[in-house]
């Protein structure tokens, strides 16, 4: 892993869950490549995939084999309309849930939205030494997550712990 002035620079893979946002219109999956970039880290791939429980797996199952791709950050699906089936889809490939990513985001997100954080699914864990967060589709959601958990926890200075010690190209 490289290191930079803003710690180790860390390979990031954005992944986009919607029927119906393209390159164009999405701004969740935007937002999260910036502040990629802005944080130091290098962005391995970008894409945009439906509302799918199989095509998601697939999409992040290459990634968690790929030996370069150290997190994936997903926005999307984690609600309860329709075809949202994020955590249906991602859950299964986990080797250790992270409960408290979805806790901590929920009460984060309840002082900005209510009681409304109640209907957020959002959850990471880690598979084959990557860590997979899962975000809602949201812009604001987005930044909520990177602001408040996500910009410390992806800093190697950051104590008293992080999880760059856990992922793949560090002494396991």
């Amino acid at each position: 892993m490289q290191q930079t002035e803003k710690g180790t620079a860390l390979t990031i893979a954005v992944l986009t869950v919607s029927d119906t946002r393209t390159e164009e219109t999405d701004t969740s999956g935007q937002y999260l490549t910036e502040v990629v970039g802005s944080a130091g880290h290098q962005l391995w791939e970008k894409k945009i995939v439906p509302d799918d429980i199989y095509q998601l797996r697939a999409r992040v199952s290459q990634w968690i084999a790929e030996p370069e791709v150290q997190v994936i950050l997903t926005t999307g699906g984690t609600g309860f309309s329709g075809r949202d089936s994020t955590p249906e889809a991602l859950a299964p490939l986990f080797d250790k849930q992270v409960e408290g990513f979805g806790e901590l985001f929920r009460a984060i997100s309840f002082e900005e939205i209510g009681s409304s954080t109640i209907q957020s699914r959002a959850l990471a864990g880690i598979a084959n030494n990557t860590l997979i967060c899962c975000m809602p589709g949201s812009t604001g959601a987005c930044r909520t997550a990177w602001e408040n958990i996500l910009r410390e926890q992806l800093d190697s200075r950051h104590r008293p712990c992080n999880f760059v010690a856990h992922l793949k190209g560090r002494a396991q």
